[in-house]
């Protein structure tokens, strides 16, 4: 998850950098292209296109959709709101994954876990401290964009009991890609990324395949709501970032919120091992 943590920061610092050239669709299918040959790459060394078959493939098809979902709200929001709120926003994640675990994975949710959430959720309002009145679409985008992102956690989990960690790769770029050159070239209009783009999306391309890769392994190791609120650590590491690249406000509340954060997860990790 740490792998993840960093890939995530990466995908986040380069979405907003080309935000004002390519919309969140073109964004996501220059993403998938890199992705996709990635994995047929690796597929190939590694011989490993014997794994990949079509015995869940409806399963794969919900993931996708969820984190297509979910990833669009996202990249559109990094293009409006300072990345410490859309990272806060996102973190709501944690919560949803606990809801959904139980109908979904029949998973049993201790004391502890709804503590170590709830901890990291007051966290987050330190550093937001939301306000009816300046909520908005680019908000309220970053916030559906952890209900998706929870649902392609959930779902993920129950993959990893039957597949491999590059046949959910291996879907993940290809009904990505597929969905992104449908939605993108509606019109007939596809935005080519310039000299200046074109680095930030190989980024975004190779980080989305890394984060995915630590996330899925990880997943394979431990459920859902112990993973989750481990990427809580990303906040304090982007509001950082936000500060000293984009002028955006690092205030005492801040910190005070990202110490919670990494309270929260020191509780979740530490006590849940122990019981283990």
């Amino acid at each position: 998850m740490i792998g993840a943590v960093f890939s995530f920061t990466a995908m986040a610092i380069a979405g907003k950098e080309i935000s004002f050239e390519l919309s969140t669709f073109e964004i996501m299918l220059y993403r998938s292209i890199i992705g996709f040959s990635v994995i047929l790459i690796v597929c190939k060394a590694s011989n490993s296109f014997k794994e990949i078959t079509t015995k869940n493939i409806k399963l794969h098809f919900m993931r996708n959709v969820a984190h297509f979902t979910g990833q669009n709200l996202w990249f559109y929001a990094l293009a409006y709101i300072p990345l410490a709120q859309v990272f806060a926003l996102e973190f709501t994640m944690p919560i949803w994954v606990i809801i959904f675990s139980l109908p979904l994975l029949g998973e049993q949710i201790s004391k502890v876990k709804v503590f170590s959430v709830i901890l990291g959720f007051i966290g987050i309002l330190t550093v937001i401290r939301p306000d009816v009145q300046t909520i908005d679409w680019q908000v309220g985008a970053a916030a559906l964009s952890a209900i998706a992102f929870a649902l392609t956690t959930i779902l993920t989990r129950k993959l990893t009991d039957t597949e491999s960690v590059i046949t959910i790769l291996f879907y993940l770029t290809s009904m990505q890609l597929l969905f992104a050159l449908v939605i993108t070239g509606y019109d007939g209009v596809i935005n080519v990324p310039s000299e200046r783009t074109l680095p930030w999306l190989i980024l975004i391309g190779f980080g989305g395949l890394t984060a995915h890769y630590c996330i899925t392994t990880a997943l394979s190791y431990a459920p859902p709501s112990i993973i989750s609120p481990i990427d809580f650590a990303r906040l304090p590491l982007v509001a950082l970032i936000g500060m000293l690249f984009y002028n955006e406000p690092l205030d005492v509340f801040v910190i005070l919120g990202g110490i919670i954060i990494i309270i929260a997860n020191w509780i979740n990790l530490t006590k849940n091992s122990n019981t283990n």
